[in-house]
């Protein structure tokens, strides 16, 4: 190779040479992943859309890859254990973890954590979003927002409702509906949607927030009643359904759901699996299935969802602080 004889030459010469192994390196790199199977943690019980979405990814990325890409459900904490789990597994993109809301509400909801959101995880995709239904149990007296409001004020502390866990979607949604509105009603926290849906039916706890794919089958079959959503304009799946906000002014809400690693995988191997991912979210068949749930499939790149966690991080915090919230 002849060796440019200008400064600006040199400068290029000198680059190419610097970059010219780590392409090949980069490849390498690229091609050894996966090398074994891939863990998905999802730090709830079975039965709820994260471990939907996880199960989802799980099938399609091992067709695409040729290994068994396995679910793990970890729950508990909040969803500290399993994302604590994530944490401090090895960086190589061999386990990954289904993010959520309580992901960047327990930030702001503990003094400390085994963790820190955003330093020791990479992310990959933001991969779906949807907003909450507020239901009840068929036999609970009130059909809208205006008539639980009346109720709960006339029986301050005697209501109770059910979440998901602590620091949930589920959970923050009822606190921040309770500080806007002036009521008073008692947690009832549960390990998950699927065991909390078991006693709101049931009619055990009266109500819940929780997120549209875990709920809108039961509103449809007739066991649970939707009283509001979340979502700051009607919803189409229930275009009939008012919002909360035509009550409550400006009260929105948007569970989201993405996958992350831990902070140090290699550059390359989060935009593999971000590049399947995004792909897998395009597929008809996954769009179609979400949808049929009330969830907008979202997509897009690492840096894109990392800007969403430090924002909802922010947000969340705000509003934790005002509601004045800690968790142990």
């Amino acid at each position: 190779m002849d060796r440019p004889t200008s400064d600006a030459g040199r400068r290029r010469f000198v680059g190419a040479l610097a970059a010219a192994p780590l392409a090949p390196f980069a490849a390498r790199a690229q091609e050894k992943y996966p090398r074994k199977n891939v863990r998905i943690v999802v730090p709830f019980t079975p039965g709820g859309f994260n471990d939907q979405l996880a199960r989802v990814l799980a099938q399609k990325l091992g067709e695409a890859w040729g290994v068994s890409v396995l679910v793990d459900n970890r729950p508990g904490g909040g969803t500290i254990i399993g994302t604590d789990l994530v944490a401090k597994s090895a960086p190589d993109g061999h386990t990954l973890l289904i993010t959520g809301f309580a992901f960047a509400a327990n930030a702001s909801l503990h003094a400390t954590l085994p963790y820190d959101p955003l330093a020791d995880f990479a992310p990959v995709s933001l991969c779906a979003a949807t907003p909450n239904l507020l239901v009840v149990n068929n036999d609970f007296p009130v059909k809208s927002v205006a008539e639980l409001v009346a109720l709960a004020k006339a029986k301050p502390g005697q209501l109770t409702f059910a979440s998901a866990g602590p620091g949930s979607s589920t959970h923050l949604s009822m606190e921040w509906f309770k500080l806007r509105t002036g009521i008073d009603m008692v947690h009832v926290p549960y390990k998950g949607s699927a065991p909390s849906l078991v006693d709101v039916i049931g009619g055990r706890v009266p109500m819940t927030f929780d997120n549209t794919p875990n709920v809108i089958g039961h509103v449809r079959a007739g066991k649970l009643r939707a009283i509001a959503v979340t979502s700051p304009r009607r919803f189409a799946p229930l275009p009939n359904l008012p919002t909360v906000a035509e009550t409550v002014p400006d009260f929105e809400v948007s569970s989201w759901f993405g996958l992350s690693a831990p902070a140090r995988t290699p550059v390359v191997v989060i935009e593999r699996i971000a590049q399947e991912v995004n792909r897998i979210l395009g597929l008809t068949d996954v769009r179609a299935l979400f949808r049929d749930q009330g969830v907008e499939t979202i997509g897009g790149s690492p840096e894109q969802f990392g800007n969403h966690l430090r924002s909802q991080i922010a947000k969340w915090g705000t509003i934790v602080k005002a509601t004045g919230i800690r968790l142990q």
